[in-house]
């Protein structure tokens, strides 16, 4: 599963790669990917030779609200250091499930993204 191919780029569908790769292992050391409820990719960008990309990722946390989480990467795609990444994995809330996607949207919203981030589940990343 995917959130679909990046047409035209030469890119593998959002969420996969070797960036993504390194956020869900990342991710899976922190939270139990059987416990994770949704991801949202954000379209990563490329610039000067690197990669960015963002996901956030909610788990089941007490009393029903989630655990809000913050995944980011940074791949070297061009040059001498070709494949470094940089990852950084952030607890950022507890939100009731409702308000997740409002803030996905408000997000994307504010920063000028063309896209909304796709919301997708564990399985983008996780076999069950």
């Amino acid at each position: 599963m995917g959130a679909g191919p990046d047409f035209g780029l030469g890119r593998p569908p959002l969420g996969h790669g070797p960036g993504w790769t390194k956020v869900a292992t990342a991710v899976a050391a922190r939270v139990p990917p059987a416990e994770i409820r949704s991801v949202y990719l954000f379209r990563p960008f490329r610039r000067e030779g690197r990669e960015w990309g963002t996901a956030v990722v909610t788990q089941t946390g007490p009393d029903g609200r989630l655990r809000v989480y913050t995944a980011r990467y940074m791949l070297v795609v061009r040059g001498k250091e070709r494949g470094q990444t940089r990852i950084a994995l952030d607890e950022v809330g507890l939100s009731p499930a409702e308000v997740v996607a409002q803030v996905m949207q408000a997000t994307a919203d504010r920063v000028g993204d063309a896209e909304p981030p796709i919301e997708t589940d564990r399985a983008v990343w996780y076999d069950d």
